[in-house]
């Protein structure tokens, strides 16, 4: 992850400052770059979760270059912390963006939304809550109660939770959800805190590997498994004023997203150096699914489920928030 991830009316200030940069150097002879707006430069703010990997693997496989871009990446811890940039044109994407947050905020008219590429998918076992081996709660139902930990409220994985849960006849309403950052979820339940965690990697493996916590629900089973997390989203603004840009940043995903979905050990080969997991753990945590393509009809399961759960005013055309390049 992870991901994940709710708009509060206060968004949180973003901490750009003082972060470093890393740039993809095009070249300004390359053909492909002939035409871009900006001269090919793109900013994009990155979480260090595995959702991005993506954006590593363009960097490091030169697919930047090739379509004569000029990437610098910001690292940020939430992508909700980037909105307030994106919105005044200090960055121009965001990777890992979770869906809720920024369909809300689209919904809300705090941003005018655009999806360039899908970046995750729920797999199995990537996202589970976990409790501490001695706990009393051996099922799901026995969740009913008690608190379980979320990096924030009111998004994906409450989401996604609250629909496993209902179709193991758990009633979600009678769960407290409570705000823990992930790297503080581990200990918090050490503490007794919190009753439960709702994990992500590489939290999750490092849990039950030094703690011995324990497994209660996979958070990545049906019927919500393959449902998309997060991807790489802009605003209309941009696209509309850079489209040649936002399609050539759109060409180098896909084709990232294609190595990662299909070669496990290039994504184990960028984790370490964004997303500081060591490399002895990054072949065996739990990888999300890569999407090769952009799918209208697989985002409007997240649209399905806010709606469901209200999180919505209006009910978004996903078709209209993709970025299509025009021919």
């Amino acid at each position: 992850m992870r991901s994940l991830r709710r708009l509060t009316a206060t968004v949180v200030g973003i901490a750009l400052a003082g972060s470093s940069l890393a740039a993809c150097g095009g070249d300004d002879k390359s053909d492909k770059g002939k035409g871009l707006e900006h001269g090919g430069k793109i900013t994009v703010a990155a979480l260090p979760l595995v959702d991005g990997a993506a954006l590593y693997i363009a960097q490091n496989k030169k697919l930047f270059e090739a379509e004569g871009l000029k990437v610098s990446i910001k690292p940020v811890q939430q992508s909700i912390q980037a909105l307030p940039a994106l919105k005044a044109g200090q960055v121009d994407v965001i990777a890992g963006a979770n869906y809720v947050s920024f369909l809300q905020a689209n919904d809300q008219g705090a941003l005018h939304l655009k999806i360039l590429n899908e970046g995750a998918t729920l797999t199995s076992n990537m996202m589970n809550v976990v409790v501490k081996a001695n706990s009393p709660i051996k099922e799901p139902k026995d969740l009913e109660g008690k608190t379980v930990a979320v990096n924030i409220p009111n998004n994906i994985q409450s989401l996604t939770l609250d629909a496993i849960l209902r179709a193991k006849n758990v009633d979600p309403t009678k769960i407290k959800y409570v705000k823990v950052p992930f790297p503080q979820m581990g200990q918090s339940l050490d503490k007794g805190d919190i009753d439960s965690a709702h994990m992500v990697e590489p939290f999750l493996s490092d849990a039950q590997k030094k703690s011995g916590d324990r497994v209660v629900v996979d958070g990545g089973s049906e019927p919500v498994k393959d449902m998309p997390i997060s991807g790489y989203v802009s605003t209309q603004e941009f696209t509309s004023k850079n489209p040649k840009l936002a399609a050539a940043f759109q060409r180098a995903i896909l084709k990232a997203q294609a190595i990662a979905a299909g070669d496990r050990k290039q994504v184990e080969q960028v984790l370490p150096g964004y997303a500081h997991i060591p490399a002895q753990v990054a072949p065996v945590i739990t990888l999300p699914g890569y999407p090769t393509s952009n799918n209208d009809t697989r985002l409007q399961r997240v649209v399905d489920l806010m709606n469901a759960a209200k999180l919505l005013k209006s009910k978004p055309d996903i078709k209209s928030l993709l970025f299509t390049p025009q021919s």
